[in-house]
Formats: structure tokens, sequence, C-alpha cells
């Protein structure tokens, strides 16, 4: 694995637009720090190599390797990477109700988790106001009240480091694709660090298609109403093609089409859209917006959802065939388009002295996926 330092984290992906706000840079040293969804860097450090270019999701990644610590196999071509099974979920009735949206899988089995100590801390994501703002919980009882979806990004592995310097040894994150991809990474300690722990017990991926830009989702919706008063965001299930603004007024929508120049660049080269990289994997199921779709990718996600369902955390049934084909397909077009754009622009198996990739992933595999 190449890895290089911050000033080279700064040239590759800072400069170039494609930093996601992931965190995962953050809470390492005092040259990071996140601020209304950006993260910046504040001094300069002349370090030759750094755990701020090791775990970041966009430069260097070689997906063999991080595939072969999660699963012990090489990367796979399937649309929706490795996986165990796939079912439809939804909250049980050991789960209490609360602030969720669609099925409640993913707060319920945060809620299992703590409180059958499988974990000791899980990292979810809150809010002020539209921002989104990672927050470390201890108490099974406090997850829903960040039940809900929120579409713009959040230093979510900063919040993990934070956990990990404040002590706790079993930590659950909830994450977005790019998210556990970061997670990932700094999971396998790539600088080999002498007695590395890997304190990540748990990782819940959530689809996603593609996140904004806080600042310019900010002005935006201030535009139409006023931010004080937004309850919640939610975007339903194809075929709707509308965000949902939840206000004390009541509810205003929003044309999809109007929010995708929002979009940052970064989420063009994203080629994951179920979370490739967790332990379970959730998303909405198209046409039920009261039900889940669930990927069970690893032994330890298997034992999890095993447990929440006998203990009735959550519910699980099978997954009908459509529902499946169009998962597929979906995922497919995503890692097809970010691949042929990343491809097309040298950002791929790149060599040569000072010219850096994107992603490495082996040509045979490549060529199939494209």
């Amino acid at each position: 694995m190449i890895v290089l330092g911050s000033n080279e984290l700064r040239a590759d992906v800072f400069d170039r637009d494609l930093c996601i706000g992931c965190g995962a840079c953050v809470s390492l040293c005092p040259y990071f720090k996140s601020y209304n969804g950006k993260t910046a860097m504040l001094f300069p450090c002349t370090r030759p190599q750094g755990r701020c270019f090791a775990y970041c999701p966009k430069v260097e990644v070689n997906l063999d390797e991080v595939s072969r610590y999660v699963f012990g196999a090489d990367y796979s071509p399937d649309p929706l990477g490795r996986y165990r099974f796939i079912k439809i979920s939804r909250a049980g009735s050991r789960a209490a109700p609360g602030n969720v949206q669609a099925g409640g899988t993913v707060s319920s089995l945060m809620i299992y988790a703590l409180e059958k100590k499988r974990i000791d801390a899980a990292v979810l994501t809150g809010s002020k106001g539209l921002l989104p703002v990672p927050v470390i919980v201890t108490d099974p009882a406090a997850v829903r009240r960040y039940g809900s979806s929120k579409y713009a990004a959040a230093p979510v592995c900063e919040a993990f480091n934070q956990a990990v310097n404040e002590g706790y040894e079993r930590i659950g994150v909830v994450a977005t694709p790019c998210q556990a991809l970061a997670l990932a990474q700094l999971r396998r300690n790539p600088l080999g660090e002498e007695g590395f722990i890997d304190r990540a017990a748990l990782a819940v991926g959530l689809f996603c298609t593609w996140s904004l830009d806080y600042r310019e989702f900010k002005k935006f919706i201030a535009g139409r109403v006023d931010i004080s008063a937004v309850k919640k965001c939610d975007i339903p299930p194809p075929p709707a093609e509308i965000m949902e603004i939840h206000t004390d007024d009541g509810r205003v929508e929003i044309p999809l089409g109007e929010l995708r120049k929002l979009i940052p660049l970064s989420c063009d080269y994203c080629i994951d859209m179920t979370a490739e990289f967790a332990d379970v994997s959730v998303g909405v199921l198209e046409g039920r917006a009261d039900m889940n779709t669930l990927i069970i990718r690893t032994e330890r996600g298997q034992d999890l959802i095993d447990g929440a369902v006998e203990e009735g955390y959550i519910e699980v049934d099978d997954i009908p065939d459509e529902s499946l084909e169009h998962l597929l397909t979906a995922a497919g077009n995503k890692k097809r388009r970010a691949l042929k754009k990343a491809f097309d622009e040298g950002m791929i198996n790149t060599g040569g002295a000072g010219r850096r990739s994107y992603l490495r992933i082996d040509g045979a595999i490549l060529d199939k996926m494209v």
C-alpha cells in the first residue's frame, strides 16, 4: 500500500475537491478539523507518512487489501460487493417506538447491540438544524433520538476516533459507504503501529446514492422554509422523485432534480451504493416505506442478525425477486458510471513517479465491472 503524508493528501484530495468529510483524518492530530460539513487542514505538516493519508477513502485505496481484511477474500465485482444473505426487515416487538424512518432496522440493531453488551458505545449521526453531527451514544434508550435520515455528509469517523481516544473498546458505527470504507481502512492498521487494536466491533452500513454539500443545501433550503423550523428530511423510495422537508407548519416537497446540482463532486467517483465494507447494510425497500432491505455480509454481522431476530428486536423475511433485481441494477449502474468516470480521468491504477491513484483494482475485475 502506498502511504504518504498530509501534503499529498491536500494535493490529491482537498485541492481536487474530492473530500467527502468522513472525518477519518480528524481527531488524530491537531492539523485537521471538521467545520460546517467540510474538513480543513489548519497547519502545514512535514511528516512523510500519516494516518490521515492512510485512512482516506479517496486516495490510494487498494480494494483487494481492504476486502482481504474485512472478508478474508479479494474484492468482489458483484454490484453489491461480498455478502452472505439478503433479506427484508423491520423493527421487532422488543424495539421501542421512536423517531425512525423506514423500517427502523438500524436503530433496533444498535439498541440490541448496546443492551446485549456487544458494543460499549455507538457512533450515530444527530443534527443541529440541518447540519449532521456525529455523536457517541452509550445509553440504548438514546438511540431513537438519532433515527432520522440525514442527506449531507457527517464526520462519523472523527467521532469513532474520539471514542477510541476516550477508551471505548467495542465501538459500533452507523456509516454511509464512504465512511464504512474509511473505517475499514483504519481498522487494518495500514501503518503497522505497534500495539494497535481494532476497536470497531460493529459496522452497520447505510445505502447511499449521493450526499449533499451541506453549505449549498443550507442556502438552498433557507430560500424555501425557515431552517429553525425543520424537523426532518426524507426521500421516499422510488418511484418518488422528491425530498420531503417536514417543519412545524407542515411538509414541503422539493423535486430531486433541483437538489442534484448540490451533490459534491466526490460523489461522482463513488462506486459503492450499499456500504460494501460493513458487517450488515441497510436501505429502504423499494415500494415499501415501512420496510428495509438488509444485506448480511460478515460472520459477526450474521451473528448480530441471528441474535436480534431470536430476541425480537427485528423481524426478517425473504426479499421479493423484483426488489432484488432492481437493487442489483441500481447498484451496478452506480458502480459502472463511477468507475468509467474515474478511469477516463486517469484515477485508477495510476503508475509512475509522482502519480497517485484514487482506486487500485485488479485489472480483470475492473474489466468485468466496467
